[in-house]
């Protein structure tokens, strides 16, 4: 997780049993390997935007979002760092106020701490 928003990351996650459960079932799809659009998928909408994803919760009603990057680290090790939610997505596509966020993420080049 992004370290500076942690704390709003986990605060979305746990609001709920529904986003709990929502959060994990993401996760493991995406810890298996299995691609699913619908729930994870990339954002890649200009150059600016490489390796931009998000974790899509509640198509259709709250339509809210956790916004990733994805990179390698120097060992060649994937990671999917969460960055930035963003609740209430309004469109289907992507409108221009989440632009800046994407390209803003897109931007992000994370150290990334072994624990």
């Amino acid at each position: 997780m992004d370290k500076v928003n942690m704390p709003e990351i986990r605060a979305f996650i746990s609001q709920s049993d529904r986003y709990r459960k929502k959060w994990l079932h993401i996760v493991e799809l995406i810890m298996g390997g299995h691609k699913n659009r619908q729930l994870y998928d990339k954002e890649e909408i200009n150059a600016k935007c490489k390796g931009v994803t998000a974790m899509k919760f509640f198509k259709g009603q709250e339509n809210d979002r956790i916004y990733c990057r994805e990179q390698s680290t120097s060992e060649g090790l994937f990671i999917i760092v969460t960055a930035i939610v963003y609740e209430g997505k309004k469109t289907q596509k992507v409108s221009k106020k989440e632009i800046p966020i994407i390209e803003k993420i897109g931007q992000y080049e994370y150290e990334i701490e072994k624990l």
